[in-house]
């Protein structure tokens, strides 16, 4: 991820810091994580489980492009009113 310059958002797991704490200097630093923006991402990821309960969009059973937005329309305008 550093190699492409990509920005580690989630937080490190225990198995990983004890990795790199077994190399030493090898082990590069830990990468920072921004709490703000991960909280955003929870969100979006939360979004996205509400999103997969409506079988339809879940499964793509709608091949043309143009059904699948409109199931996924539905299913955002269903969620929003509850």
């Amino acid at each position: 991820m550093r190699d492409r310059q990509v920005t580690f958002v989630s937080q490190e797991r225990e198995d990983r810091i004890a990795r790199r704490a077994t190399k030493g200097s090898r082990g590069r630093r830990p990468p920072a994580c921004d709490t703000k923006i991960y909280k955003q991402r929870n969100v979006v990821e939360g979004c996205f489980n509400r999103l997969k309960q409506f079988r339809d969009v879940a499964t793509r059973y709608a091949k043309c492009a143009a059904y699948y937005q409109a199931g996924l329309t539905i299913a955002a305008i269903v969620l929003w009113l509850r």
